[in-house]
């Protein structure tokens, strides 16, 4: 394929996610990954939402005004995630970080592509934790 022909490549930029406190769900974000704040506010159709992250990418925790009716009319209603992944370079640290924020990680795993564990946020939205690093011996 010459340079003319290649396809454009794609990058995650964020996923936006329902949750019932955006704004606890970012600081949980921020002492279990280390991510910052990248902005909150009122969303564009009504609610709340805190975006949380890197430069690169973020989460978009977004909340409804107090009426859960206004979930399904508005298109924010949860459905079909199974799990957000998060790579981190330090897998222990990571879990230690997500014990203290009083949550209890499961499912641990060292299987290819790399090692992982699981947790829930106070939603139970799942985050699978993965890290590519060998375990120290």
């Amino acid at each position: 394929m010459t340079h003319s022909q290649t396809k454009p490549q794609g990058m995650l930029e964020h996923a936006n996610i329902t949750v019932s406190d955006p704004e606890a769900t970012a600081r949980l974000m921020q002492a279990v990954f280390n991510w910052d704040i990248r902005w909150h506010g009122p969303s564009q159709m009504g609610g709340y939402t805190w975006h949380v992250g890197s430069e690169a990418s973020y989460l978009a925790l977004y909340t409804y005004d107090n009426n859960p009716d206004d979930a399904p009319r508005a298109g924010r209603v949860k459905s079909g995630l199974n799990h957000v992944g998060v790579v981190v370079d330090d897998l222990e640290a990571t879990e230690q970080a997500v014990i203290a924020a009083g949550l209890e990680p499961f499912n641990h795993g060292n299987y290819e592509p790399g090692r992982r564990f699981y947790f829930l946020d106070g939603d139970g939205v799942e985050y699978e934790v993965v890290s590519y690093t060998p375990a120290e011996s």
